[in-house]
């Protein structure tokens, strides 16, 4: 069809793309949604470094508990004889102590070792006896 037939010839000046402003709205939504993911990384991350402290807590109570049926006591790490850092080393993420009232503490290493990339804090798991958890920051 021709223009005098009532058709608009298509505008030969027209542009196609996107302007700056769209360009920078949609940077801005990308950057908010990946802070947002990466918070939840640095927690999922956290929570499966917990597991660490699960774990070696659960074997220090059970020291503890065999250590009160011998000698009637309870005592810090060294004395127990389990392998758990009492400072923050290149092989664990926590570091470990224990009362003589038998409640054992992880505390996350924040420097040195394997210290977090994340800014979620020093945070502690606790563990006593009688197999009551407790601590911080939710994990």
């Amino acid at each position: 069809m021709s223009a005098a037939h009532g058709a608009e010839a298509p505008d030969s000046n027209m542009k196609k793309g996107f302007t700056l402003v769209e360009l920078i709205i949609v940077v801005i939504i990308v950057g908010i949604l990946a802070s947002i993911g990466l918070t939840q990384y640095n927690k999922v991350v956290e929570r499966g470094r917990a597991s660490e402290a699960r774990m070696i807590l659960g074997t220090l109570r059970g020291a503890q508990i065999a250590n009160n049926y011998d000698l009637g006591t309870y005592v810090d790490v060294p004395a127990l004889g389990v392998s758990a850092p009492t400072a923050c080393s290149t092989t664990h993420y926590f570091s470990y102590s224990c009362n003589t009232g038998g409640l054992c503490t992880a505390t996350r290493c924040t420097s040195g070792g394997k210290a977090q990339n994340g800014t979620m804090g020093s945070w502690t798991k606790t563990l006593d006896v009688s197999g009551t958890w407790g601590g911080s920051a939710g994990f």
